[in-house]
Order: C-alpha cells, then sequence, then structure tokens
C-alpha cells in the first residue's frame, strides 16, 4: 500500500510541474552527454598513446655527404644500443617513393623534387619510447647524422589538443551539471510547496521524513534517469552517425572507439544521473523539512 502511494505521487509530482520537469531532463540529459563524451574522449586518448607510443620511430636522417665509412659506424652505434628494438634503413630511393604517396594529389610538387633532394634515414624503434634522450645522447655527434627525429614530439602536440579539448568538455559538463542541480532543487520546491498542507497532515500525524520525502527525491531520481538515458542515446547515435558514418576516414588517425566502451556509459550516466538527482532532492527537503 505504502508502495503504491509513493509511486502514484511519484507520477502525480511529475506531471503537476511537467514544464520544470522536462526543463531538468532537458538539462541533466545535455550535462550527462557532456560528461560521457568526456569520459570516452580520456579513454580514447588513453588508448590512443598506448598504440601511438608505441609505434612510433626515431628518424635518424644522414648527410648529403656521408661516406660509407660514417655510414657503418653510425649503423654499428645503432645495432650495438641496447635501448633499440628494431632499425630499418631507407636509401634515398624509398624515401622518395613514400614521398609520391603521401602527395600524390599534388603531382605538379612531386615533380619538383628529386631522390636526391630527400635525405638517407635509419628509422629506429626503440623497446621504450620514454628512452629516447638517453639513446639520443648515445648517437649524437655521430659523424655523418644530419638531424635527429623523435616523432614523439609531434604526438605530444597532438595530444595536448585533445586534452585541451577533454578539460574543456569537462568544464561545459560541469557548468551543465551545476544547472541540472539547481533545476532539480527548484523543482522539488516547487512540489514541495504545492504539498505544503499535505506535508503538515502528515508531519502532525507521525508520518517520518522518510516517508514524506520518498516521492519527491523519486521523482527526482527518475527525472535524472530518463536524462541519462537520453545523454546515451545522443552518446550512441553520435558514435554510430558520425564516427562510424560520416567522420569515418578519421579512423585513420583516431582509434576506432570499442562499443563496449560506449555501452559502459549507460550505467556510468545512470548512476551519476540517479545519484546527483537523489542526493540533491534530500538536502533540499532536509532544509524544507525543518521549516
Amino acid at each position: 500500500m505504502r508502495f503504491k502511494y509513493v509511486l502514484n505521487e511519484v507520477l502525480v509530482g511529475l506531471w503537476r510541474n511537467v514544464t520544470m520537469t522536462i526543463a531538468m531532463i532537458i538539462t541533466m540529459s545535455v550535462s550527462l552527454t557532456m560528461l560521457g563524451a568526456s569520459v570516452l574522449m580520456y579513454m580514447q586518448v588513453d588508448q590512443m598513446k598506448n598504440y601511438y607510443y608505441g609505434e612510433i620511430e626515431v628518424s635518424i636522417f644522414l648527410r648529403e655527404d656521408v661516406t660509407d665509412a660514417q655510414r657503418a659506424t653510425i649503423e654499428q652505434a645503432i645495432t650495438s644500443s641496447p635501448l633499440v628494438a628494431e632499425k630499418v634503413y631507407e636509401t634515398r630511393e624509398q624515401a622518395f617513393e613514400k614521398f609520391k604517396v603521401l602527395w600524390r594529389d599534388s603531382p605538379d610538387f612531386v615533380k619538383s623534387v628529386t631522390p636526391d633532394s630527400l635525405p638517407e634515414s635509419w628509422r629506429v624503434k626503440l623497446k621504450d619510447p620514454e628512452q629516447y634522450e638517453a639513446f639520443h645522447a648515445q648517437i649524437e655527434g655521430t659523424p655523418g647524422i644530419q638531424d635527429i627525429v623523435d616523432q614523439r614530439e609531434l604526438l605530444d602536440k597532438v595530444f595536448k589538443i585533445f586534452n585541451a579539448i577533454q578539460v574543456g568538455a569537462l568544464v561545459v559538463a560541469g557548468f551543465m551539471a551545476l544547472a541540472a542541480l539547481l533545476l532539480v532543487g527548484n523543482t522539488i520546491q516547487v512540489a514541495a510547496y504545492s504539498k505544503r498542507r499535505e506535508v503538515a497532515v502528515m508531519k502532525l500525524v507521525g508520518a517520518s521524513n522518510w516517508f514524506i520525502q520518498a516521492p519527491f527525491v523519486l521523482e527526482a531520481v527518475v527525472a535524472g534517469l530518463i536524462g541519462a538515458i537520453l545523454g546515451f542515446v545522443f552518446i550512441f547515435v553520435g558514435k554510430v552517425v558520425l564516427l562510424d558514418g560520416r567522420l569515418q576516414a578519421l579512423t585513420n588517425v583516431l582509434t576506432p572507439i570499442p562499443d563496449g566502451n560506449v555501452w559502459l556509459m549507460l550505467p556510468l550516466l545512470a548512476g551519476v544521473g540517479a545519484g546527483v538527482s537523489a542526493i540533491t532532492a534530500w538536502i533540499t527537503l532536509r532544509f524544507y523539512l525543518k521549516v
């Protein structure tokens, strides 16, 4: 009987303040969408770091006037280094073939370049990319070397951009969450005020605070759960329509987002939406019932 009463009061409360309920659900869904997207981006950036940092190479470009003796010395220095996992020598002709593939959409530019314009190089993969400084110190100054380039430096710039986007999304989600909390508290206050006489009578007859608060708290929880479901739908549709559809070409740069990570957002958003709504409603009612 009590459960039926509480459920009925929840449904009546949601319908009585339907406009504020809709506003609360929309705000909650937007904030949770931003939160879920931020979490997914955080997970994806970590996954991309593990993938790309494992594939990065150190490029050792040789001088144009490098001699055979210098070339042999450089090869010996690379081979003898305990930090090296793999090494590949790239001739000018091989570098030119790669250049033609990279710039195939600019044939005029390709025609202006010859194999002699490109340096020969060694492409070295380290056992631990974090040991680049130590490896650089080992071969730096070896005669015949023109330049040493660590791809990690380029990747760090890219990941700094991703991290900035991630922080921005979290900040926006935080502001939206604050707006959602204020809406939840305001909605609960309005609902409690509209039923102030019933609440007063229930307190006079000895009803517990939990029994009085339950319908209002569950009302906020239901709104939070609906917002969480909508937020998950937005994320899932965005992943299917954009990342797996129109922006699928980005998978050549961005590692694909696993479906498991996307589905993980459903319980996460549901828990955050319901928990935050319940806590906000309970705190609001604690102040109200003391009056």
